[in-house]
């Protein structure tokens, strides 16, 4: 069985996914990394609302940054997330 430390980190997980404009960045970020800009595109979000999801998801190991000249391109940390979501989505369909 996990112990309290893991449950609790897997927690927070949950709570940042339990978004849908967050699960809307995630999905943009695991087709490909971006720029805030491209997801505002991408998602239809607000740049202000973007860069206040990014930054909490930076904030909880999720998303990284990577500064490209002026811009800043930011990426999943890892495919473990990208799984996540896929898994939700899939079960959310079954009957």
């Amino acid at each position: 069985m996990a112990g309290e430390k893991s449950l609790s980190g897997a927690a927070e997980l949950f709570k940042a996914l339990s978004a849908t404009s967050r699960l809307l960045i995630l999905s943009a970020l695991a087709d490909a990394p971006s720029s805030v800009s491209a997801l505002v595109g991408a998602t239809q979000l607000s740049q202000p609302l973007v860069s206040q999801h990014l930054r909490l998801l930076r904030g909880i190991n999720l998303v990284t940054a990577t500064k490209s000249g002026r811009e800043t391109i930011y990426a999943l940390t890892d495919d473990h997330v990208a799984r996540v979501i896929q898994d939700a989505i899939a079960h959310s369909q079954e009957s």
